[in-house]
């Protein structure tokens, strides 16, 4: 029952950070590892939470009325085509070849969330066609490789894509990435369970926790705590990193 508590706890606190800005999993990834997990099941199971999870983000926004389809769908496609490769190789990669990857991986995000400025994008035009539609086809092709690997700081990526890209506004491009990795969570979480990397009961109970916070954090401003967001992710980030590399 404690285990189940702190999936649930752990898991509202990265459904609240993945749908403000990204990077939840971060946190579940490495607990479910020090609950025991091998690294690859750990990185399967955790699609189960990130599925569930941007159902209720999605419902969230769309109860404010905030929305960026169709143009969410067709970059959504292109992200699960790149993630049916990424999970393939998440699947066949060694664990403890993994951990120095989800290590690294850790801190270059986190850094990334750190020292990225902010900026208003409230007055610049969206830029949905011609080359920029090619342009993001192209960009969320490779983040979806990424998302299927990996996941942890994928929405990270997708908002700085929506944001340079599209010029979408930090609410908008929220709205768009939660319907982004349903989409192409759907082709990873096939991968993994079809290899039998999924700890179902784990991933069940931690979707509780997930789809709770994505719900609460989507229908709050994407600016709320943002900054303590990113002092508790950078101190406890690399923790996790400096024990997944030298300690795995």
């Amino acid at each position: 029952m404690l285990e189940y508590l702190l999936l649930v706890v752990v898991g509202f606190i990265a459904g609240v950070i993945n749908t403000i800005a990204g990077g939840g999993s971060l946190l579940t990834l490495p607990m479910l590892i020090f609950l025991g997990l091998p690294s690859n099941i750990a990185n399967g199971t955790n699609r189960i939470a990130i599925l569930i999870q941007n159902i209720f983000s999605t419902a969230g926004f769309k109860s404010k009325g905030v929305s960026a389809y169709p143009f969410s769908l067709y970059i959504g496609i292109s992200a699960l085509l790149g993630s049916l490769i990424g999970a393939k190789i998440a699947v066949d990669i060694k664990g403890e070849t993994f951990n120095k990857i989800l290590a690294i991986v850790m801190v270059l995000v986190v850094v990334l969330m750190v020292l990225k400025p902010k900026k208003s994008l409230e007055e610049i035009q969206e830029r949905l066609t011609g080359k920029y539609f090619w342009l993001s086809i192209i960009a969320f092709f490779f983040i979806g490789i990424y998302g299927g690997f990996i996941q942890a700081g994928t929405g990270l990526f997708i908002l700085l894509a929506l944001s340079t890209i599209n010029n979408f506004s930090l609410v908008k491009s929220n709205s768009a990435k939660v319907v982004v990795a349903f989409i192409y969570t759907i082709g990873a979480v096939i991968v993994f369970a079809l290899n039998d990397k999924i700890s179902w009961h784990h991933g069940l109970i931690l979707a509780i926790g997930n789809s709770s916070g994505a719900w609460f954090a989507s229908r709050w401003s994407v600016d709320k705590g943002d900054n303590l967001v990113k002092i508790f992710l950078a101190v406890m980030v690399i923790f996790m990193a400096i024990k997944l590399w030298f300690f795995s």
